[in-house]
């Protein structure tokens, strides 16, 4: 049986979208079941005890930029430092890739697509039909997909996301938390890789 792990993004975090195909690399190479669950950064924050961009210190806004650029290197990819689209709402897409969860759809082909058409393309994902053509794009009933994005058992299970992540001590995006141990950040991707190549016991706090 397939080992599950459980996904916690936002489209809105670079750093979910910067690490997003070495995680699936990793998701590939274990045979692991991806349990996506996209979650909303401002009341993850509030939550946690984080702070939106705009709130922090000079210093750390312009260290995130340092490390973008780094990172972007790292990793091979071509993409905007501040996008013309972003901030976003991202509840729409986020809503459409549980909507396409709940009729069964893998949703990673729209994460692919949605991913760059924010830091590749400028594109605006709180666009209903921007959203829809990378839906349908990627194989799903887009139109379908996006009216149901906006319904109650949708909004529920968004909801329930962010319980889900608090329960499991997540507090940013991205977040990746198998067998209950979280890997957050795009950085420690590698780390999860020891982990499942391992085989070892997942490692609980010791407070």
């Amino acid at each position: 049986m397939a080992r599950s792990i459980d996904y916690y993004f936002s489209f809105q975090s670079p750093w979910a979208y910067i690490g997003h195909k070495l995680f699936r690399d990793v998701v590939g190479a274990y045979d692991l079941k991806v349990n996506h669950k996209p979650v909303q950064l401002v009341d993850l924050f509030s939550e946690t005890g984080g702070l939106p961009l705009m709130k922090r210190h000079p210093v750390r806004q312009r260290y995130r930029m340092l490390e973008l650029q780094r990172w972007r290197d790292k990793r091979g990819l071509n993409f905007s430092l501040q996008p013309k689209h972003w901030p976003f709402n991202a509840r729409l897409a986020d809503g459409v890739v549980i909507a396409a969860m709940a009729e069964g759809h893998d949703p990673d082909g729209f994460l692919r697509r949605a991913f760059a058409a924010i830091w590749e393309e400028q594109q605006d994902l709180a666009d209903a039909a921007v959203v829809r053509a990378l839906a349908d794009a990627a194989g799903l009933p887009g139109g379908e997909l996006v009216e149901r994005s906006a319904g109650e058992a949708v909004s529920a299970a968004y909801a329930q996301n962010r319980q889900d992540a608090i329960a499991a001590d997540v507090f940013g995006s991205p977040a990746y938390v198998l067998d209950g141990e979280v890997f957050w950040g795009q950085d420690r991707i590698e780390l999860l890789a020891d982990a499942l190549k391992s085989g070892r016991a997942p490692y609980r706090p010791t407070l």
